[in-house]
């Protein structure tokens, strides 16, 4: 989850909250390929450099557990209908990956109806590729797609948030910003909503809810208005079988979860009661993410260890939690990340505070301990 996400459900209001089908063909075979091949991308709203990751609080209350899906495999054959609009067009794209089994691919039920409740939009435009997936929710999410310097992110939202969000655009797109104006009414294959301009290169469209969610799209990199508007031109709504085997091939699925758990956990000591079979819980995240995740729980288990152990009066239990806190410098996974985002140092900070014994009050915030 990026920090603009995180903040959203919060705050519930964010000044920096960041959508044709024609015949897709080879372009829609291109897209995926790209897609699959996809580096980690920068959150728009961060700072030029690095992620500021500290804030992810992660999926706690984000993610859904039943999320389960086989996204990887050589070919597969899909349905590209648009909801209004059964049927009426399919496309037969061929994926490689070096990592799946030849065959068609398939979803379980539990991961089709997830990704049914998602508003499901890919840019149909050869360049983009989707580098980030986060949430995974009922009705939240993001999917961030990047082109060069330019970055286009969809975040999807409960329908009752609309108003709330809706108003907090209007004010942050009027005088208070460079180049403010009011909204401008668009479609994006065939979605009305409204247009926002933030800056010069800055622009967002919220689309009005369906199916129960609204989507509002950011831009994030050099853009132009005639560049954006080229590009909500070719942003499709697909169908569940699609918008799936469009996930980065690198992100963390349920079925993955143990494995990737497994080499994330390499050199760091857990606390007692630590169950890695919980790690599944997390959803569908990218590698940083899961990363998050994970540590978050070692480090909670270890500081609730702590707390325990001073309890009780027990001193060797203490020093044993102590020094597990500090090991954290020696983690790789968390070294890792370190280029990536802020989320080591956070974590660094409130561990070698607990293993000097001060408990930070606000550290179950910090790190995501429920």
């Amino acid at each position: 989850m990026t920090d603009e996400h995180f903040d959203r459900r919060v705050r519930d209001a964010d000044p920096y909250r960041p959508e044709v089908i024609a015949h897709l063909g080879g372009a829609a075979q291109d897209l995926l390929e790209e897609i699959l091949s996809a580096p980690t991308l920068e959150p728009i709203a961060d700072p030029p450099g690095k992620r500021v990751r500290a804030r992810r609080h992660l999926m706690s209350g984000l993610a859904t557990a039943s999320v389960a899906a086989a996204i990887l495999a050589v070919v597969f054959t899909v349905s590209i209908a648009k909801p209004d609009q059964p049927g009426d067009r399919e496309v037969s794209p061929s994926i490689d990956s070096s990592s799946a089994a030849p065959g068609t691919v398939s979803y379980s039920a539990m991961v089709l109806k997830a990704a049914e409740e998602n508003p499901r939009l890919l840019i149909n435009q050869p360049g983009w590729k989707a580098t980030t997936v986060y949430g995974f929710a009922e009705k939240e999410g993001t999917i961030a797609f990047t082109n060069g310097k330019r970055q286009l992110s969809m975040n999807w939202y409960p329908a009752d948030q609309y108003g709330s969000y809706h108003d907090d655009r209007l004010n942050g797109s009027k005088g208070d910003q460079p180049n403010g104006s009011k909204p401008e009414s668009v479609k994006v294959d065939r979605w009305p909503g409204d247009l926002f301009r933030y800056g010069a290169s800055d622009f967002a469209v919220m689309l009005r809810p369906r199916d129960g969610s609204f989507v509002e799209l950011r831009t994030g990199g050099a853009w132009t208005r005639s560049e954006f508007d080229r590009v909500l031109a070719t942003v499709i709504r697909v169908d569940a079988r699609t918008w799936l085997a469009a996930l980065p091939a690198e992100i963390v699925t349920p079925e993955r979860a143990q494995e990737q758990a497994a080499k994330v956990l390499v050199g760091v000591p857990l606390p007692p009661g630590f169950d890695a079979a919980t790690l599944a819980d997390q959803g569908v995240n990218d590698a940083y993410q899961f990363g998050a995740a994970v540590t978050s729980k070692v480090g909670c288990g270890w500081i609730a260890e702590w707390l325990r152990a001073k309890q009780a009066g027990d001193e060797a239990a203490r020093k044993r939690a102590a020094d597990a806190l500090r090991s954290s410098h020696q983690w790789k996974v968390l070294h890792d990340m370190n280029a990536e985002g802020d989320w080591p140092e956070v974590f660094w900070k409130i561990a070698d505070q607990v293993a000097a014994g001060d408990v930070p009050k606000d550290y179950k915030g910090a790190i995501a301990c429920e």
